[in-house]
């Protein structure tokens, strides 16, 4: 068996991890994922290493966006051009506006797990465990569907060989660049797709992998998967993030201080970004690492609509991006790019918009299996939001500081 994957992994905890059933299939399902071609290349985790680098001095943008989590029965060329198309919109409106290129990296071909709140669910006295994404389970309220299934992560595999496929095909006919990531959340998988080369070990599974708010700790198994392997390195940090935990995660993550190794996604709400996100900055830029600031402008945002449904209003999306740059503009740090969980669908899950999407209207195309997640439209409205915000304070010296309108 495969070092990479042992099912009984000994060392840090790991949370947030499915409870298979069967280990003696998961074992088989592992060691078969070990023998399979690699997602992607080595050497094409080392270009967006590049990549990143630049938007860590201040040289470049970034902008990931696409599902909260991947659906296995949305899988098809349709629903990755569609998310293609949809960032490379966003990117050259922002790119024209900024006078900086953006680079594009999708939330797409592996993000098919999440973390949950809780571990099982109720509905009408009926305790189910909780949907974990298609990587694990099915979101039908079932005993057969609620169960970790390990054929499963066989099935992301395929999936997301061919959505790979699929984006090859499209950045062919354009010319252009674009990256993969998702949650490196569900170890079994992402051991299993470790491959080791001449410049290190890498994980297949995509170019950049992210560890979560909830398994963020310095001493969990996520960063120490995340520590033993080259690809470029993204870390959620959400409200209760201390400077201390901050520094503690870049000495694990990128103790060679590596510019486009580490990525730090702020998650932060937009009612606390001004508050909390100074001090982490602060405190990094004067340790000397060298890293790319994210904002995440979505998940501290979810409200619960009137209709009952989970949802996010716009305008606090854009209110977080302003306070994330607003942050960075007094500090004279590069506020480095965008995350977002958007579709290039025209669903009605967020509020808000030049199309407007009101509460009552969620119900007409609540499509998500999870999170809620901006549509076509408000996607652009993004867009052309931070186009305003980049022509009224343009950047100065290509980046090196950035103002916020």
């Amino acid at each position: 068996m495969n070092p990479n994957h042992t099912a009984a992994a000994t060392g840090p905890f790991a949370a947030q991890q499915p409870d298979w059933p069967d280990p003696d299939a998961l074992r088989s399902v592992a060691d078969e994922l070990a023998t399979l071609p690699a997602l992607v290349a080595a050497e094409e985790c080392d270009r967006l290493r590049e990549r990143l680098a630049a938007v860590a001095r201040g040289e470049a943008l970034l902008l990931q966006g696409g599902d909260c989590a991947e659906s296995l029965a949305e899988v098809g060329p349709d629903t990755t051009t569609a998310k293609y198309r949809t960032l490379t919109l966003m990117a050259a409106v922002i790119s024209e506006a900024a006078e900086l290129p953006v680079v594009r990296l999708g939330r797409i071909a592996g993000q098919f797990a999440k973390p949950r709140s809780n571990p099982t669910e109720l509905h009408e006295g009926i305790e189910l465990p909780s949907y974990r994404g298609d990587m694990v389970n099915s979101p039908a309220f079932t005993a057969a569907a609620r169960t970790p299934d390990p054929n499963r992560l066989r099935r992301v595999y395929d999936a997301s060989a061919e959505t790979l496929g699929h984006l090859s095909e499209l950045t062919a006919a354009d010319g252009g660049e674009f990256w993969t990531s998702h949650e490196a959340l569900v170890l079994e998988y992402e051991r299993a797709l470790c491959r080791t080369t001449a410049a290190g070990r890498y994980a297949s599974s995509g170019h950049l992998l992210w560890i979560g708010e909830r398994t963020r700790q310095p001493d969990s198994a996520h960063v120490d998967f995340a520590a033993r392997v080259r690809n470029p390195i993204a870390v959620k940090l959400g409200p209760s993030s201390t400077p201390d935990d901050t520094l503690r995660l870049i000495d694990r993550l990128d103790p060679d201080r590596e510019p486009g190794r580490l990525t730090f996604i702020s998650r932060m709400g937009a009612g606390t970004v001004r508050d909390t996100l100074p001090d982490l900055v602060a405190k990094v830029a004067a340790s000397g690492a060298e890293v790319a600031w994210i904002c995440d402008p979505v998940h501290g945002n979810t409200v619960s609509s009137p209709t009952g449904h989970k949802t996010r209003r716009l305008d606090d999306v854009l209110n977080e991006i302003k306070g994330f740059l607003e942050v960075h503009r007094s500090l004279g740090t590069h506020p480095g790019g965008f995350h977002l969980e958007l579709t290039g669908d025209h669903v009605t899950e967020c509020v808000g918009g030049t199309y407007e999407v009101r509460f009552e209207d969620l119900p007409n195309r609540y499509e998500t299996v999870c999170d809620p997640r901006l549509n076509l439209g408000q996607s652009l409205d993004v867009a052309f939001a931070l186009a305003a915000m980049y022509t009224a304070s343009p950047v100065a010296d290509r980046g090196t500081t950035w103002a916020a309108a």
